[in-house]
């Protein structure tokens, strides 16, 4: 996949909670190439190794790109206090993003924490023809619910702590959502745990799915062994790069 590596201006800045952003980066070369499921590999500085954060929103008319991130570790931290109008060195698009070949199926997502954001340009290719079902730890947490709202039919919420909407997981409700609705595809992204067993939820109601997968990651091009996971190709277990071959697989491929 071609990608660019050149330094972009951040347009606007965005505080969504306690250790959550919102960044609008103006990168023309990159919007050409992008597609959702896809991430920007962004340089924090005295920091050796890139941080990888998903796309949230490609917009095409104002040449941006939309990142939402959480605080999580010293590069996130630096990446937070950025100022409008300063620049930051970023390698993309990268990765392989999420198959919307036919934006015609009815399609259902599967959203937790942090893997909320990667899954709204998605939603968005369906034109309205989509359910989501997003989950959060509490109400201090919660996101992008209102840009959900408008994208999707349906948008149910749960937390953990039953601070906001229902109480549980989301792949509680999965589960009964798929007794009542004929979906064509789940798309999911979330932590491992959540990914694991909305695959095996999909894969017993025998619906195609999709997870974005989460590793550690080096280069972010395929070059180092760092983001390796265990798949199933042709019947034989091999290992991948979530960076390059990733970060969306078939459900039926992930080996957990």
């Amino acid at each position: 996949m071609p990608y660019i590596q050149n330094s972009f201006e951040i347009k606007n800045i965005k505080r969504l909670n306690k250790s959550c952003f919102d960044f609008i980066i103006f990168c023309p070369e990159i919007v050409e190439l992008a597609r959702p499921g896809q991430f920007l590999h962004i340089k924090c500085d005295g920091k050796t190794l890139r941080r990888p954060i998903s796309i949230c929103e490609i917009n095409k008319i104002s040449k941006t790109i939309r990142i939402v991130f959480d605080i999580k570790g010293e590069g996130t931290e630096w990446l937070s206090k950025r100022i409008k109008g300063e620049k930051l060195d970023i390698l993309g698009p990268l990765g392989n993003g999420f198959n919307i070949d036919n934006p015609d199926l009815h399609a259902l997502f599967v959203g937790g924490g942090i893997g909320v954001p990667p899954l709204l340009e998605t939603a968005k290719a369906f034109n309205g023809n989509a359910d989501a079902i997003l989950g959060f730890k509490c109400a201090d947490n919660s996101i992008l619910l209102e840009d959900f709202k408008k994208e999707c039919k349906s948008v149910i919420i749960t937390s953990d702590d039953g601070s906001i909407c229902h109480k549980g997981y989301t792949t509680d409700v999965l589960i009964e959502k798929l007794k009542q609705v004929k979906y064509d595809i789940v798309y999911s992204c979330g932590p491992s745990v959540m990914l694991k067993k909305v695959c095996e939820i999909c894969n017993n109601a025998e619906i195609p799915c999709y997870v974005s997968l989460e590793e550690h990651m080096g280069c972010g091009v395929g070059a180092c062994l760092v983001c390796a996971c265990k798949i199933m190709d042709n019947d034989k277990e091999t290992y991948k790069h979530v960076c390059k071959d990733g970060p969306v697989f078939s459900s039926r491929e992930v080996i957990w």
